[in-house]
């Protein structure tokens, strides 16, 4: 059955269209999810492989564990012909929700046959500390304000910023308590002298009960469907302040973390601190920020500027061992030679 003949009632969801429709669905539906649920997998997760693996169920009209390998090639390529704006990021998602059942019915032979999906290796797009007050500076009404003060002085994720209640902020010892963040960890990020004046005045002024950002009333249609602040809705937010102050990077709402990561190791912040701030299970996730921060003392440049004389590069009057900034800091910081990274400079 093709997908862009699948017509929904007002009240059905895709979901609920597969149960309904397809024998054997249903009860495929439920050990799903009672796996993910058991697993302690997030509920981002488990949205994600429910719905992909539905909509590949009515296109086939068949529960996908009982599709043939050549049924799951066309659909595959379907989706990469067809889906232009998301293609790879629903290819990847039906591909992960794919394996996640195939190998709940131990059909390891369909699991082995489905694609590997690699890695893009992009860097992050950043915003300068000029493009970062302007954004500030752009809303109307403080809620957005503090939320992007929150977003950028934290490095909080979306679903984190959604999650903060009034009692996770602590105005006396200066910290955020952010809790069952990615990976359910929990950790303390420290809270900045300016937002702490933002979020008094905002929570004098809004009165919020539970948390600190209140979306849709309960019984509303909306976002998540309940009180908080929905992604779409912050998401809004910081396109509405990006465009009123003509910002033209393609940003969202976890480019105010990567600013935030990488405005600290600017700053002088160590990397495994970072790390830390912004709850990585792995160094791994944060030297991303090493290939785009700048460093004063060695800042990248063009051979034009030195071609047209508009950079003097005997200017400095550091040698050339003491040049590289980001190599003697790691060797010379106890906090990153105990995380290994000086074995890894040599």
């Amino acid at each position: 059955m093709h997908p862009k003949n699948i017509k929904h009632g007002k009240k059905r969801t895709i979901i609920q269209t597969a149960c309904d429709d397809i024998a054997g669905y249903a009860a495929f539906h439920y050990k799903l999810v009672q796996k993910i649920s058991l697993l302690g997998r997030s509920k981002s997760t488990l949205d994600s492989y429910t719905r992909h693996l539905a909509k590949a169920a009515v296109y086939w009209n068949s529960v996908p564990t009982k599709v043939e390998a050549q049924q799951i090639d066309d659909y595959l390529y379907y989706l990469q012909q067809n889906y232009d704006s998301a293609s790879e990021s629903y290819f990847k998602f039906t591909v992960y929700g794919l394996r996640f059942a195939y190998r709940m019915e131990g059909l390891n032979d369909k699991y082995i046959l489905l694609p590997s999906i690699k890695r893009e290796k992009k860097l992050p797009v950043v915003l300068s500390k000029d493009e970062v007050r302007r954004l500030l500076a752009a809303p109307k009404l403080l809620k957005h304000k503090v939320l992007i003060g929150l977003l950028y002085g934290c490095g909080l994720r979306c679903f984190e910023a959604r999650n903060i209640t009034i009692p996770d902020i602590d105005f006396d010892r200066m910290v955020l308590h952010v809790r069952q963040g990615k990976g359910k960890k929990d950790r303390y990020v420290p809270l900045s002298a300016v937002l702490a004046e933002w979020l008094k005045e905002y929570i004098s002024t809004e009165n919020p009960t539970l948390w600190l950002f209140n979306g849709r009333p309960d019984g509303r249609a909306g976002g998540d469907f309940d009180s908080r602040y929905s992604n779409r809705g912050i998401n809004w937010a910081i396109h509405q302040a990006a465009k009123k102050v003509q910002i033209i990077k393609n940003i969202s709402v976890h480019t105010l973390r990567h600013t935030f990561a990488t405005h600290l190791l600017e700053d002088g912040l160590d990397i495994v601190s970072i790390k830390d701030l912004l709850g990585h299970s792995r160094i791994d996730a944060t030297l991303i920020y090493l290939h785009v921060a700048q460093y004063d003392r060695v800042k990248s440049f063009s051979p034009l500027d030195t071609l047209y004389r508009l950079k003097n590069l005997n200017s400095s009057s550091h040698d050339h061992v003491t040049s590289c900034v980001l190599s003697n800091h790691i060797r010379e910081c106890p906090c990153c030679s105990k995380s290994g990274l000086a074995a890894l400079i040599g």
